[in-house]
């Protein structure tokens, strides 16, 4: 953790590194990268987009912010705020900061050998899915094999409120479907210690 706290690999990335805690969980979640409340608040997911994001978990699963926080390892694509993009929105890091970040992710995983991977957004998913639409992919639970050992991924889409695709068909549905796969797998039970 103080490696990647440290880590000064894109200097067209903003500072700090954002970072979850530092729990071991059979549950990890990728975003994709802080906005810009992220760094100063210190944590993923800490403005809009994570209001909306916990809000699907307490209401699919019961499992609030704090809760969630602290049993399941938040990591990202790229754990430095990008910046604005000068057409809106924020930028999205390039392929050499990805790949400056991917190290990260891949020791995340093999430190925490999670059984189910969430990855949250296109950009997260696309790390680990190939796919050109939302729909080719949310609502499914897709089995992977990485780094030597078998974990599932359920994409969810990004909870932005730039973003329409969750709150219109077929992305309402198919949320809701991906959400049920998560709190159906084993993983969930491990990770909130309740009874599926």
């Amino acid at each position: 953790m103080a490696a990647l706290k440290d880590c000064r690999r894109c200097p067209g990335m903003a500072k700090p590194v954002v970072m979850g805690e530092a729990v071991i969980s059979p549950m990890l979640l990728v975003g994709q990268a802080p906005g810009v409340n992220e760094p100063v608040l210190g944590r993923p997911f800490a403005w809009t987009a994570g209001k909306t994001m916990f809000r699907w978990f307490q209401e699919a699963w019961g499992v609030d912010e704090k809760q969630f926080r602290s049993s399941v390892y938040m990591a990202a694509v790229c754990r430095c705020y990008p910046g604005k993009n000068p057409k809106g929105g924020d930028r999205v890091p390039d392929e050499t900061e990805i790949e400056n970040c991917a190290a990260w992710l891949k020791a995340e995983i093999e430190i925490n050998r999670p059984r189910l991977i969430l990855a949250v957004g296109k950009l997260a998913i696309k790390q680990f899915v190939d796919c050109e639409k939302l729909n080719e992919v949310v609502g499914r639970l897709v089995p992977l094999r990485l780094h030597g050992q078998a974990v599932d991924l359920v994409a969810l889409p990004h909870p932005s409120g730039a973003s329409t695709w969750h709150r219109m068909e077929p992305g309402k549905t198919l949320l809701r479907r991906g959400l049920k796969l998560v709190r159906e797998h084993p993983a969930f039970e491990l990770t909130f210690k309740v009874s599926v």
